[in-house]
């Protein structure tokens, strides 16, 4: 069975596994009803030009989560994509994802010569749960959408901790991993690419892409508002640390960080 069958269907088995009552209510849209959270805000971060660059720079992105409010708090990363929860049991969470891609151009030195990457985007599904009180475990497959035609997916498990009522800390492994089509996108080299750029040919297969560790400081400011201050190391492997644009031109070793804030809207239907 292939990576991407065995995922999906190890996504597909641990929503099934949620007890009926999180799914139905009165009538077909019965699970509809009741009280519901809208999460919005923004991170500003240092981050690589592009996956597999030993270059930085400096970006922004969009937070949105929207889903209904459980019976117990949860614990969210700003390495959580555009969610939405379709089952949640308080303890179990599961539901659609989605994530934005930039495009990423070849007007610059490490990538002059090879084919631009259109923006585009990635959607799929995601499922969560609490094998500890102090302990998320997360993941997330998507299916790209104009930017490649691959699967990708990430896997998190966050610790987190409470120094005061208003201050969290919080950390853990990252694992991505993606198909043969993503790695074609942003790490393989074809033949004219090669001969454009000077940038050896390369033919990537699926795999595991990296592997990592993130932490985090959150700071609950008021009820609906939260900042956050962050850090990401990942080591990029398999395809990805084998294509010939990171051997020659780009860098294995990884780094985020930045700053994060939001603000959440809470609303009944």
């Amino acid at each position: 069975m292939s990576l991407r069958r065995t995922l999906s269907a190890l996504l597909a088995s641990a929503a099934l596994s949620v007890p009926g009552e999180a799914l139905a209510g009165d009538g077909a849209f019965g699970w509809m009803s009741g009280n519901w959270y809208l999460t919005v805000g923004a991170t500003g971060l240092v981050a690589p030009k592009f996956e597999g660059s030993s270059k930085y720079m400096l970006s922004a992105v969009p937070l949105v989560s929207l889903g209904k409010a459980g019976p117990e708090a949860r614990f969210s990363s700003r390495n959580d994509n555009i969610s939405f929860a379709l089952v949640d049991s308080g303890s179990v969470r599961a539901g659609l994802v989605g994530k934005f891609l930039w495009s990423r151009g070849s007007d610059t030195a490490e990538l002059r010569g090879l084919d631009p990457v259109r923006w585009g985007g990635e959607a799929g599904g995601f499922f969560e749960f609490y094998p500890l009180d102090w302990m998320r475990v997360r993941a997330e497959l998507r299916h790209g959408i104009r930017a490649h035609n691959g699967f990708a997916g990430d896997v998190a498990a966050d610790a987190f901790y409470d120094v005061t009522p208003d201050i969290r800390i919080s950390g853990g492994p990252r694992l991505s991993f993606a198909s043969s089509k993503y790695f074609e996108a942003y790490y393989g080299v074809d033949a004219r690419e090669a001969a454009a750029s000077g940038v050896s040919e390369y033919h990537p297969g699926g795999g595991l892409k990296s592997l990592g560790v993130g932490g985090a400081v959150t700071w609950k400011i008021t009820d609906p508002v939260t900042a956050s201050l962050f850090g990401e190391y990942s080591r990029l492997t398999g395809p990805a640390a084998e294509s010939s644009l990171v051997r020659e031109r780009g860098d294995r070793d990884q780094f985020t960080v930045g700053i994060s804030g939001t603000y959440r809207f809470d609303f009944s239907m």
